[in-house]
Formats: structure tokens, C-alpha cells, sequence
């Protein structure tokens, strides 16, 4: 059976805010938490295959996005609670 996740890929550029790019390093320490080796694109591959296409609900995560403060996810940029992931490549800019 092929599986979705081992398609040949596409390089996609993403610009966003710097706390959002801090937020997905989070969530890949949360899955190496939960025992799963995983990358960047990895979750977000997840999270775009997964979301629901349903144009109230692409509308109703676009509002509440644009609704966050801007301090919204500063709590979550330090979490001693999970493992360090050490990130191949060169080293992104801070």
C-alpha cells in the first residue's frame, strides 16, 4: 500500500511570524515526547492533510488566528518539560 507520507516531495516556502516557527519547534518536541521521530514537515504535513476542507471551518481557524495577541504563544516558546531536538542542517536564523 502506498502512504501518503512517503510521496515524493515538493519544497514549499513558508513565511510567518517568528513565535509561530518557534511554535512548530514545540509541537516537535511534544511528538519526540510522545515517542514519535518526526520532523517539521512532518507535522506540518500533518496538520494541512488532516484539517478539515470545509470552508466555515478554513474561515473559523483563519479568525481565530488573526484574533491571537501578539504575545499569544510566548508561554510556550520555553518548555523545559520536553526533550531538546537537535535539528539537521544548517542552523536557522534567530
Amino acid at each position: 500500500m502506498d502512504l501518503l507520507w512517503q510521496q515524493p516531495r515538493r519544497n514549499t516556502l513558508v513565511s510567518w511570524p517568528k513565535d509561530v516557527d518557534q511554535r512548530l519547534d514545540i509541537l516537535v518536541r511534544v511528538a519526540v515526547a510522545a515517542g514519535e521521530q518526526t520532523s517539521r514537515s512532518q507535522i506540518l504535513a500533518a496538520l494541512v492533510a488532516t484539517a478539515e476542507a470545509n470552508p466555515d471551518a478554513v474561515a473559523e481557524l483563519l479568525h481565530a488566528y488573526r484574533r491571537l495577541a501578539s504575545d499569544a504563544l510566548a508561554a510556550d516558546n520555553e518548555r523545559p518539560d520536553l526533550p531538546t531536538v537537535r535539528v539537521p542542517g544548517p542552523t536557522r536564523a534567530q
